[in-house]
């Protein structure tokens, strides 16, 4: 978020024709819920333009970027990462320990697609489980950033926004952005 390190989101592994959708998800969710940047990987291309489209209607700051060597981002960061696994120590064992060092450096925010490489388990500073069921990568990262961010995402500013979701008790709005 802005004003702090960078949060950025690796989603590492896509299977074409299966998780489109997902990979969509992480993003939006990413987007919605604080991190600064997504990563795709190249077989996940075609995701970028709707994250982006979300992006340039409803506000930002946010950027989407494809790399073809998702494990090279993973080794060659220079930050903290975070893995989100099942398998992971529980989030609020180790949630007041990733915040006080985000305050100091980038987040890498790992979210598998698929059996994740062990490398990933071996580089991670933080093997972070939202609970030890299965359970959807987004609800991992949504339940992640909430915690990082202490709530404070859902007061954001968006900027630059064509659109603006009013909320309502009943009922949909949506107005263009320079409407009051």
């Amino acid at each position: 978020m802005q004003d702090e390190p960078p949060v950025v989101v690796l989603r590492l592994g896509h299977r074409p024709g299966r998780d489109e959708r997902m990979t969509t998800h992480v993003g939006l969710t990413a987007r919605a819920l604080g991190a600064d940047r997504l990563v795709l990987e190249a077989a996940a291309s075609g995701r970028k333009e709707t994250v982006t489209d979300i992006t340039d209607r409803f506000g930002g700051p946010f950027e989407v970027e494809v790399t073809d060597q998702p494990l090279g981002r993973v080794r060659s960061w220079d930050g903290a990462i975070a893995h989100l696994t099942m398998y992971g120590q529980p989030v609020q064992d180790v949630e007041d320990e990733i915040r006080s060092v985000h305050r100091e450096e980038p987040l890498l925010v790992v979210v598998g697609a698929e059996k994740v490489p062990f490398e990933v388990y071996e580089r991670a500073d933080f093997n972070v489980g939202v609970t030890n069921q299965p359970h959807s990568e987004i609800a991992a990262l949504a339940v992640f950033l909430d915690r990082l961010f202490e709530g404070r995402e859902l007061e954001r500013e968006w900027r630059d926004a064509e659109k603006r979701v009013v909320p309502q008790a009943a009922g949909k709005r949506v107005i263009d952005a320079d409407e009051e």
